[in-house]
């Protein structure tokens, strides 16, 4: 969630209440020196280095990130779409209490799918024919790196919806800020569903708005992916 930017959140006595506000849940704090980001005509844009508050639990699975711009929570451990939108009311209510911001410039949520190992070499019964791209061609043995992007607009609505998936080459990445490099090869599928309308920042408002988000983006993971896919990761179609 990005708001108008709150200068004074570089400072530690201004963000210790949502610190405290949140701290059972989120013990360990890690600030770092994070790229800021401007929204221009041209759509995002780096900016100028910002403190960023790093907030996690003690395994490390879930992390809740502040900086003067915007709030994020994210996950490597996500077990259902109740528990997550759950969490984000937490986080939303600390900062409306503890920080108010007084607007809402961007809402978006996002799911990345990986496929590794022995998985990546049955990927043609794991998705879609129409996904699979190059990768149901004789071409796939030699390819190392294919990407299809495309951005849809969301009927009846200013949001937008980014679809990207294909191969990733080991040590390789199409966004560093969100999809660490390993060191094997990959198949991703990343879904990202976002409106850049401004709003009040209610909370209540904006944890319907992610659920909306969620519901549309099951939609397009579930049409992405096989009834073999949801078996292999423990899921039921």
């Amino acid at each position: 969630v990005r708001f108008p930017p709150i200068l004074s959140l570089e400072k530690r006595e201004f963000i210790a209440p949502f610190q405290e506000a949140i701290r059972g849940t989120y013990p360990v704090l890690r600030p770092e020196q994070a790229q800021g980001i401007r929204l221009g005509p041209q759509g995002v844009a780096p900016g100028p280095k910002q403190v960023a508050w790093r907030f996690s639990d003690v395994d490390g699975g879930w992390r809740v990130s502040v900086t003067p711009e915007f709030v994020a929570i994210e996950t490597t451990s996500y077990t259902s779409r109740d528990d997550f939108l759950k969490r984000l009311r937490f986080v939303l209510d600390a900062l409306a209490e503890h920080v108010a911001p007084a607007l809402a410039q961007r809402v978006g949520v996002r799911y990345i799918d990986r496929v590794t190992g022995d998985a990546l070499e049955n990927i043609g019964n794991l998705v879609r024919q129409e996904v699979l791209g190059i990768v149901a061609t004789p071409l796939s043995e030699h390819a190392r790196h294919s990407l299809t992007e495309t951005v849809f607009a969301v009927p009846d609505s200013n949001e937008q919806l980014l679809a990207r998936w294909g191969l990733v080459p080991a040590g390789g990445t199409v966004d560093p800020n969100a999809i660490e490099p390993i060191d094997e090869p990959s198949w991703v599928l990343d879904i990202d569903m976002f409106s850049n309308q401004e709003r009040s920042f209610l909370p209540e408002e904006i944890v319907a708005t992610a659920q909306r988000y969620t519901e549309r983006l099951y939609s397009v993971f579930r049409w992405a992916v096989t009834d073999e896919f949801l078996r292999r990761y423990g899921g039921t179609p």
